[in-house]
């Protein structure tokens, strides 16, 4: 599948197979910028969007403003981007997909998504109860219609990190076991189709495990999960997390873990919220709208309520509310420039301040723009190994991009440059065919694609054309380019 090339045009490059993402949110970036990216950008020519279960169809005309508030809050879209550049004028997915057919440069398939059709059917109740016999009954024909219009399997998610814009948690994370069993049951009417689910946050119950199983085994799918975070200091999670892909094989189904190459290196604010959300009460919170949170914020008493919920936060997320270790990755307010790039730690130190009121001192300063990132712990020798090591385990498969989304938040759409940069060209821990497999072969046998992923006669020519000594992710700057004039974290590539 890789051969380098020795014919004009291509003298001393590597040629390959177009690379696939299975893990998108293009669902309404789509409308806006048909080439879809960035991605293109680093030699993937196959999207697959409908992921969590955050599908823009089905829909009806009361239920658009939900779905478009909804996407802002938990794939933090610009409301005014979704406002201004998406038509919402479709009904069902097939006429989704009808808008889409023949306007994207990459090749682009949609799951539907649960909290879709879970709003269609139920409206606000989507988001305060258990569904009756009935309600599932119309979810499945939702479902069954989506499918059929060429939908490419069901998406859903129970991650207690989805919370929508009035701050309670989305759709589907309201049902029940049975209706999401139900739902998966009509996958299985429909050859070539997938499941993808977001279990929950930190380490696995055996609920999570049993149920991701059920699913699998009810629809006879392969289900894929997001996200494997992969340390060598986490490694016995990542095997207990794994581990449910054992059980999933020894109850008839199969389950495997969509796995990243590099440290999911995460932005946080306090508009947004997202990640921050998971805190012990911080839902609520981070719906409020900025100037409540402004004026919550300034006031002392009401300021330590929020720092004392985040230390509430039991379990191993406590550590979201660890302030002194965040960096201040970006502030807008000349006050503070001169600290950016250290901790907030350090930073209350040099002033006498706790870390928690330094932080929330320079938000307020940034009126709540302040960007901070966690400290990136990934780049040792033994987490790199390990990664290696991840990859090639048959539970996993490469992914988790979430391209298309967390538009201030992360650089993930980069996975396929930064595998080929971070791992082949630098360390040298993998042979490139092998890199390539797994961005091409290995992702369209998981999907069922029959004429891509691979370099032969009678198959798609998707091919990409590399630079093996230069091939890597280039800087990531902020372009201001979305509908309304937002901007997004975006980054280019060297050598595709």
């Amino acid at each position: 599948c890789v051969c380098t090339s020795m014919k004009p045009g291509a003298t001393d490059l590597v040629v390959a197979p177009g690379f696939i993402d299975v893990h998108t949110h293009y669902d309404a970036q789509a409308f806006w910028d048909t080439t879809l990216s960035p991605s293109p950008l680093h030699g993937v020519t196959t999207v697959f969007g409908g992921n969590c279960g955050f599908t823009i169809a089905p829909l009806t005309p009361e239920d658009g403003d939900y779905l478009m508030r909804m996407l802002a809050r938990v794939e933090v879209l610009p409301l005014e981007s979704l406002q201004q550049g998406v038509p919402w004028d479709w009904r069902s997915t097939g006429e989704y997909l009808d808008r889409l057919e023949g306007t994207l440069m990459p090749n682009a398939g949609f799951l539907v998504g649960h909290s879709a059709i879970r709003r269609v059917v139920m409206k606000d109740a989507a988001t305060q109860r258990v569904a009756t016999q009935d309600e599932i009954a119309l979810m499945e024909q939702l479902l069954r219609d989506g499918l059929a219009s060429g939908g490419m399997g069901f998406s859903s998610t129970w991650s207690t990190s989805h919370n929508d814009h009035t701050g309670v948690p989305v759709p589907s994370r309201h049902a029940s076991r049975e209706e999401l069993l139900r739902l998966c049951a009509v996958v299985k009417e429909y050859p070539g189709t997938t499941l993808e689910f977001i279990p929950q946050v930190g380490k696995f119950t055996d609920e999570t495990v049993d149920v991701m199983a059920a699913m699998s085994r009810v629809a006879d799918r392969p289900l894929n999960w997001n996200v494997l975070a992969v340390y060598a200091q986490n490694w016995e999670m990542v095997e207990h997390q794994l581990a449910a892909s054992d059980y999933a094989a020894s109850h008839g189904g199969r389950v495997v873990a969509l796995t990243l190459p590099d440290t999911l290196r995460v932005r946080l604010n306090l508009i947004a919220g997202f990640v921050l959300d998971i805190l012990n009460g911080w839902d609520q919170l981070m719906a409020l709208p900025v100037a409540e949170k402004i004026r919550q914020l300034r006031d002392p008493e009401t300021r330590a309520e929020w720092d004392r919920l985040a230390q509430s936060t039991d379990g191993a997320t406590r550590s979201i509310g660890n302030w002194s270790t965040y960096t201040l990755f970006e502030t807008f307010s000349d006050r503070w420039k001169p600290q950016m790039g250290r901790t907030i730690g350090e930073i209350a130190a040099d002033i006498g301040s706790s870390p928690w009121e330094t932080l929330v001192a320079i938000a307020l300063d940034d009126d709540l723009r302040t960007v901070i990132a966690s400290a990136d712990r990934g780049q040792d020798d033994a987490t790199w190994a390990r990664r290696v090591q991840a990859l090639r385990d048959h539970r996993t498969i490469l992914g988790a991009s979430d391209a298309g989304a967390h538009l201030d938040m992360i650089d993930s759409f980069s996975f396929a440059t930064t595998l080929l940069a971070r791992t082949v060209r630098e360390r040298d821990l993998m042979p490139i065919e092998e890199a390539v497999h797994y961005l091409t072969g290995s992702l369209a046998d998981f999907y069922g694609l029959r004429d891509r992923g691979r370099l032969a006669i009678g198959k798609c020519a998707d091919v990409v054309v590399l630079d093996p000594t230069t091939v890597g992710p280039a800087p990531v700057y902020t372009k201001f380019d979305l509908p309304g004039g937002s901007g997004r974290i975006y980054g280019e590539a060297d050598g595709i």
